[in-house]
């Protein structure tokens, strides 16, 4: 609905949407009834429940300050900026001529197209289908003045959907407030009537900040009508057309991310208390000032209603339906194929991919993003059971995609702790040398236990001996599924690998849908070095959790082992420009960016490991010996890059042998810098003026501190043969006299 409530245009006829389970969508298309009754299905599936009992939806209250989105909790997240939709004038909603356009008018009974022009004469407003006999009437009901309900008085009308008009009116009796009407459109027809029926019963259970507020039922002549709140905005379709007119483009991705956040837990509202919603498309769910609300809820239907018709928008509309009925997992889809919609020119969205996808290279939004093509791929699987389970589980993982979204555009980190794996258990690499697979399966995060599990609180002490961990756990009385993936981990800590896989297998059994199993195969992949296979079941992780940092993570490990380099830095790099806590990815890039003969690059993403950051002095030690081996360094190194190289050295506050070599290191760098520039060595260009560890910067102050350095590590040596060859290189390097 567009004005009233959903401020619909005046300029658009009769409105770009209704509060009808039947309004029109994008692209003239309208809302179906499916023809068959049959029995819905459970909506939840076997899928663990610790999925969705680990997610929780982030919703927070609209602000009304200033003309845009404000950053504090309200529409966005804090994250983006969403323009304010002002606040629009009732009168100023009221369409002059309330007509509905042909090409919107069907028969309500079979979907025949009714009331059309014909040999230049124009199409009739009322009458019957042709084809089934069904009556229709799209001519308003009521007209300005009428007074319904012996206190609402009628305006105009502000929309018209495919199961009434839409009024405004004044309520005589609360101060004159605004409110809209909804009626039937045609009360002939008898599951229209029983969707108006069902619509009252329902409505007066609903009460949610971000679903349109039900006042009163009443009754004018023959007809009933439904009191609601008057939101004064534009549907998203009409803020989409808008767009697309001002600027020749789909909306921002992280809008479309932002709305379907913020309208997400008013679905999981109406699933909390046993309501589906049915029939959403941008059209029925409006943004006023700040705030989304969800609106016309003509089409909801209660878990357990196995005999009411079931309406929806093709385009919207799942495809199992009219086989399996309406679920959990069917209102997720059609949140899915609204972003889907509002996001990139969806050319056939109605007809050739009513209910698929068209492939990620053919779009170049689902290409930049592969974390957002994954989560659309997931909201709108054809298989129910591959779907997001809950409007909570969505929309944290859209939240995960929404900042990895915006970290990839202007280059800032968006971290937040998550809820479905630990951080990072250690970093490995931070020698810059390719790890094995085992070192990757160690570093990598593991699945976090669900807080309400009836053993959380033993699993939290548990720690130390791997075998002692086997032997508490198997004694526990009624082992909960937690229970058996703490023994998983601990079989592989005992590197046991063979009774995780077993154990991996029974879990399997129990819960073919829990990416927990494919998550330890792809750490058992690892640890068996069988890089491909742990690719393919990190590959199945990141397909179920797109907005979670350790399947990329993981992706990039197992690429990283199978010399997939282009492959494991896009991961890497993707990990790392969102969180800066994974070190892992940090070293990773810079050893990867080092072969490339990429020094520069290497150094920069070493120098954003974190100060807080307990890997930043090896991320400084690296990024020093990195750039001591960039080539050409001598020919291009200045004295003063000199003297800051060797007060980062002292900066580090190293000890004993770390210190020394590392100083010898930059001396050795220096002395390569002069021999390099013999003639700007003898004119004292450049040369006299600096300093290196307090040393002159000259051939013989340099090789004096040099000697000096290297018999101090010779003292240091763990054995006679090392410490030999130290005294060696310290006498090499002793300046040349005339003796």
């Amino acid at each position: 609905m567009a004005a009233g409530l959903a401020a619909a245009s005046p300029a658009a006829g009769s409105g770009s949407g209704a509060s009808g389970a039947a309004a029109p969508a994008r692209g003239g298309t309208s809302s179906t009834r499916t023809g068959t009754s049959s029995a819905r299905t459970a909506s939840g599936r076997a899928r663990s429940s610790a999925v969705s009992a680990r997610t929780a939806a982030t919703r927070s209250g609209p602000t009304t300050q200033g003309s845009r989105s404000t950053g504090r909790g309200g529409l966005g997240l804090g994250l983006v900026e969403i323009p304010q939709v002002e606040y629009r004038d009732p009168g100023e909603a009221v369409l002059a001529d309330p007509q509905v356009p042909e090409h919107k008018r069907f028969c309500s009974k079979c979907g025949t197209q009714v009331g059309r022009s014909r040999d230049g004469r124009p199409g009739r407003t009322s009458g019957y289908c042709a084809k089934c006999g069904g009556s229709y009437d799209f001519n308003p009901r009521l007209a300005l003045g009428d007074l319904v309900g012996g206190q609402y008085e009628v305006l105009g009308c502000l929309a018209h959907g495919g199961l009434g008009w839409i009024y405004l009116a004044r309520d005589n009796n609360v101060s004159g407030r605004w409110v809209a009407l909804k009626g039937l459109l045609d009360s002939g027809d008898a599951d229209a009537l029983a969707a108006a029926v069902a619509e009252r019963r329902f409505l007066a259970e609903v009460e949610h900040p971000n679903i349109v507020r039900i006042y009163n039922f009443v009754r004018h002549q023959l007809d009933d009508y439904i009191v609601m709140e008057y939101v004064g905005g534009k549907s998203l379709k009409q803020l989409a057309l808008d767009h697309r007119g001002e600027h020749g483009a789909p909306l921002p991705l992280e809008r479309v991310l932002a709305y379907a956040i913020e309208v997400l837990p008013a679905f999981g509202y109406l699933h909390s208390i046993g309501l589906l919603y049915c029939d959403f498309k941008p059209d029925n769910v409006i943004q006023s000032e700040e705030q989304l609300k969800l609106i016309d809820l003509g089409a909801v239907r209660a878990f357990d209603d196995d005999d009411s018709a079931v309406y929806g928008t093709v385009g919207y509309q799942a495809p199992e339906i009219a086989e399996r009925g309406p679920s959990i997992e069917s209102d997720l889809f059609t949140v899915g194929r609204m972003m889907a919609v509002l996001s990139f020119d969806f050319k056939g969205f109605t007809s050739a991919f009513a209910t698929t996808l068209p492939s990620r290279e053919s779009v170049p939004v689902l290409v930049e993003y592969e974390s957002f093509d994954r989560a659309l791929r997931r909201a709108t699987h054809p298989r129910r059971e591959r779907r997001f389970s809950s409007a909570a589980e969505m929309a944290a993982q859209l939240t995960g995609v929404l900042r990895e979204v915006l970290a990839l555009r202007d280059g800032l980190p968006r971290p937040a702790p998550g809820a479905m794996f630990t951080g990072e258990r250690m970093a490995v690499g931070t020698d810059l040398r390719r790890p094995g697979g085992r070192q990757f399966a160690a570093a990598l995060p593991i699945p976090a236990v669900d807080p309400t599990d009836p053993h959380a609180g033993v699993l939290a002490t548990l720690g130390g001996n791997p075998g002692q961990v086997i032997n508490t756990l198997n004694s526990l009385p009624n082992p909960s599924t937690e229970v058996y993936y703490r023994l998983v981990r601990a079989e592989i800590d005992n590197d046991r690998v063979e009774e995780a896989a077993d154990w991996l297998d029974l879990l399997q059994q129990q819960d073919p849908y829990d990416w927990r199993v494919l998550w330890y195969r792809g750490l058992l992949a690892l640890i068996r070095e069988d890089a491909a296979a742990a690719r393919a079941f990190f590959e199945s992780c990141y397909d179920e959790l797109p907005g979670e940092p350790a399947p990329k993570l993981a992706l990039a490990a197992s690429a990283d082992l199978a010399g997939d380099d282009a492959t494991a830095l896009r991961y890497y790099r993707l990990v790392w420009t969102v969180d800066r806590s994974y070190a892992t990815a940090a070293f990773a890039i810079a050893r990867l960016r080092t072969a490339q003969n990429d020094h520069a690059g290497a150094v920069e993403v070493l120098g954003q490991v974190p100060e807080s950051s307990i890997h930043r002095t090896a991320a400084e030690l690296q990024a020093i010996t990195t750039r001591l081996g960039s080539p050409g360094f001598a020919q291009w190194v200045t004295s003063a890059q000199l003297h800051e190289l060797g007060s980062r050295v002292d900066a580090l506050g190293l000890d004993g042998e770390a210190h020394a070599s590392m100083v010898c290191l930059v001396l050795r760098a220096a002395l390569d810098w002069l021999t390099a520039r013999p003639a700007a060595a003898a004119a004292g260009r450049d040369v006299a003026q600096g300093r290196v560890f307090d040393t002159e910067l000259t051939e013989r102050g340099i090789r004096l501190a040099l000697e000096r350095a290297y018999r101090a590590r010779a003292r240091m040596a763990p054995d006679r043969r090392s410490r030999i060859e130290l005294v060696d290189q310290a006498n090499a390097l002793r300046p040349r006299t005339l003796l």
